[in-house]
């Protein structure tokens, strides 16, 4: 039995500068995933490819954060092999980039780009895009540069209807989550990812105050 956890936190840093503010939003993580796993964050190791992880015990975990907000997924148990489950998330700030477009038609496939384009490129849909490849990539311990490899997300059936999908194959059954959160005049794109715990949706733990608007749009 898994049990799934994703903590946020909206601080009010927006204004320090950009050293400072990630210096914070890395300690409010720790301190989140302290709380989570219930003990001091003191044993954390890494994957050969880089990717963190508990030494002890049958927990793991991953973090983002991005603008003010600070996102810790954290997944406790192990399936019926005895292997560990495996968690990945990404939190983006939603903004207007002038070169979303470029970004698209390099490293997404084609429904994702046509997905993205027909609402002439709003930051929205992008970053719903590349939150969940992110997470992905995050949930395997991949670089950013493998962002063009990670399978599709979006399809489209044959009346023009683009729905969210996942169906690579893998030893391992693994369940998207994306929300949308608001805060302090900012939305956030958030998507987390479990690997081998097929159908158990996050418990969402809020850690900030006045606390984040949170809206499910996904699972997959």
């Amino acid at each position: 039995m898994a049990l799934y956890y994703i903590g946020l936190s909206c601080l009010s840093i927006n204004q320090a500068k950009k050293a400072e503010r990630n210096k914070v939003l890395s300690a409010e993580a720790r301190r989140i995933l302290s709380i989570l796993a219930d003990r001091p964050i003191d044993a954390i190791a890494t994957e050969e490819n880089g990717r963190p992880f508990f030494q002890n015990g049958s927990m793991d975990f991953s973090i983002s954060h991005s603008g003010a907000a600070v996102a810790v997924s954290l997944v406790k148990g192990e399936n019926a092999h005895g292997a560990k489950f495996r968690t990945g998330c990404d939190i983006q700030l939603i903004r207007h980039r002038e070169n979303l477009r470029n970004i698209a038609e390099e490293v997404f496939c084609a429904a994702e780009r046509d997905y993205i384009l027909s609402q002439d490129g709003h930051p929205k849909r992008f970053f719903q895009i590349w939150t969940l490849k992110e997470c992905y990539i995050k949930l395997f311990g991949l670089s950013v540069f493998d962002m063009s490899q990670v399978p599709s997300f979006i399809s489209c059936d044959t009346a023009g209807k683009y729905q969210f999908t996942f169906n690579a194959n893998g030893s391992s059954p693994i369940s998207f989550y994306l929300y949308e959160l608001a805060y302090a005049g900012e939305r956030y794109m958030l998507a987390t990812a479990i690997e081998g715990g097929m159908g158990i949706p996050p418990q969402i733990r809020m850690f900030s105050h006045p606390p984040a608007l949170l809206s499910p749009l996904i699972s997959c």
